[in-house]
């Protein structure tokens, strides 16, 4: 996964945008949204992932690290 900055309004996902460039796609369509909340006991793990299709057809999953308060991006 590559990180991403992701702007969102009222909640949802609108664009992207590379962290290491100048690229920035709008959001087409969401599909599913989830959390996986993990490993308590060890290192925790928790994250949101949102399933997008950007402008152009590309297909992507991004993912929130909601410890660290950063996002990233691979292709599905």
């Amino acid at each position: 996964p590559q990180p991403v900055e992701v702007v969102e309004e009222e909640g949802e996902v609108r664009e992207v945008r590379e962290v290491e460039g100048t690229a920035s796609r709008r959001v087409a369509a969401v599909g599913e949204i989830w959390r996986v909340d993990d490993e308590w006991w060890r290192a925790p793990i928790a994250r949101r992932y949102v399933e997008v299709l950007l402008e152009g057809g590309k297909h992507v999953m991004l993912f929130q690290d909601l410890a660290a308060h950063t996002w990233f991006m691979q292709d599905i």
